[in-house]
């Protein structure tokens, strides 16, 4: 099941406090973009916030740990009723971006 564009742009609207924020189609679903960063990927309408411990914190007792699909490194699932919260999202994706380094240079 792919992303739906609607659960992408719902998201982008719910974080726009957290930063400089967008998102890219990457391998068929989305990476969320934050300050330069990737910070989330959305797939199958899933949220999936790369692991920080400034995340965990946020995320409380309920953490949830998944693939976002075959292969990748486990993320923090973000359930569906948390995305409502505008503020908590926001503040969960800025906490995050700032504990994870700076984007690789694709220059050689």
């Amino acid at each position: 099941m792919a992303t739906r564009q609607s659960t992408v742009d719902f998201i982008l609207d719910q974080i726009t406090d957290a930063g400089t924020v967008h998102a890219r189609k990457m391998f068929g679903e989305y990476g969320i973009f934050c300050d330069g960063k990737m910070v989330a990927l959305v797939c199958d309408d899933q949220l999936f916030v790369k692991p920080t411990a400034a995340g965990r914190q946020r995320l409380g007792e309920g953490v949830i740990e998944r693939a976002p699909y075959p292969g990748a490194k486990p993320c923090f699932l973000v359930a569906g009723d948390r995305w409502e919260d505008r503020a908590w999202l926001a503040d969960l994706l800025r906490a995050s971006c700032a504990e994870l380094p700076p984007p690789k240079s694709s220059r050689a």
